[in-house]
């Protein structure tokens, strides 16, 4: 599997969306699922765009609520990151619950837990940036809640090689299965990974009962732990050459929306800072997947180096997209694209958030 990085190419991939569809098959290995969430993570495209797109098409809200909802989950990690700040690193409503170490289990790392769909895909995901949302539940779960990992160091082994990665996503979705940011963990055993991943193991450490699963000890394949740790490899560029009498558009990795501020007279620049991937480490892969989608930003320069480093350049007026990540960028900062704008703050679970929401919508539509 290879993403597409051209716009062209995504909106199109926007447009072959069949949510009724993707209600009834998501939760599959090889379901109708979108594979919009690189372009949703990276802000080339936005939840709120994909909601009105297929509204456009004479979609109902009843038709496409379920989607609505996944799109939504990501909003409300959003909100959560913005209320809370380095809180989603650390857990969040009560520590996690027999946990033995803050370690990953090496099996994981080496694709080697001898449950065939998760090996073949954790192989896979190493070669394509992409994991199934039901298997990162699944591999969250083995770590967690069989291997007594804390969540911490596999959720950043995970968000390493992900495409998608959004590091409010991934913190609170690992949190969520490790029970820190949820009434209880979430377990999975053999029966529902063959159920949706089309396979038939069986006798493995995941093939009891769900009464019996939370009973057992750390399977031996689980017990020996390693540690991750990973660098991030910035390409060398030279300071950007800037006109001076033209404020600077500041994108970043979660910011490549080409549509941003399309018609204004500035300078765009791509900022990679070296502090932000030191803290937050990704793959070569991943670094090269946001260089790609940024070309599709006519004249942007992509320039790897602290955002300090560009206002010592002269009086600058900069401009960015406001984010959890990057409140320390001077300047402007405009509004975050979200499917309901007007619903903000912190909600104690996703689903007093989406009631919230649900009043922002019509049979047809959103409200104005």
């Amino acid at each position: 599997m290879s993403f597409a990085t051209t716009y062209n190419q995504i909106i199109a991939a926007v447009n072959k969306i069949d949510p009724i569809a993707y209600a009834k098959t998501r939760n599959y290995t090889n379901g109708a699922v979108t594979l919009l969430s690189p372009y949703l993570s990276r802000g080339v495209i936005s939840t709120r765009m994909v909601a009105e797109s297929l509204y456009q098409k004479g979609y109902k809200t009843y038709q496409i609520e379920k989607l609505l909802q996944e799109l939504a989950w990501r909003d409300y990690y959003q909100q959560v990151w913005l209320a809370l700040n380095n809180q989603i690193f650390e857990d969040i409503k009560q520590p996690q619950q027999d946990c033995s170490h803050y370690e990953i289990p090496a099996a994981l790392l080496n694709a080697s837990t001898g449950i065939n769909a998760i090996d073949n895909a954790i192989t896979d995901f190493y070669e394509t940036g992409y994991l199934h949302n039901h298997v990162r539940m699944y591999i969250a779960s083995i770590a967690c809640n069989m291997g007594k990992a804390h969540w911490l160091t596999p959720s950043r082994w995970m968000y390493y090689y992900l495409l998608d990665g959004d590091l409010a996503s991934n913190s609170l979705s690992w949190q969520w299965v490790a029970g820190t940011f949820s009434a209880k963990k979430y377990y999975c055993n053999q029966q529902n990974i063959n159920n949706y991943c089309h396979t038939n193991q069986t006798n493995t450490f995941l093939d009891f009962s769900y009464d019996q699963l939370v009973l057992n000890d750390t399977p031996p394949v689980l017990a020996i732990q390693n540690t991750f740790n990973a660098i991030t490899n910035l390409p060398h560029t030279p300071l950007p050459t800037i006109n001076n009498q033209l404020p600077v558009l500041l994108y970043n990795s979660y910011n490549l929306d080409p549509n941003w501020r399309k018609e204004a007279h500035c300078n765009r620049i791509l900022l990679l800072e070296p502090s932000h991937f030191k803290q937050y480490p990704v793959s070569n892969t991943v670094i090269a997947f946001i260089v790609a989608l940024s070309k599709n930003i006519p004249g942007i320069q992509v320039y790897c180096g602290e955002v300090e480093d560009l206002a010592s350049l002269g009086a600058l007026q900069f401009i960015s997209r406001r984010h959890p990540a990057f409140t320390h960028y001077p300047g402007t900062k405009d509004a975050p694209l979200s499917l309901f704008p007007a619903v903000t703050g912190y909600y104690n679970s996703f689903f007093s958030y989406w009631k919230k929401c649900e009043k922002y919508l019509t049979p047809t539509g959103f409200k104005e």
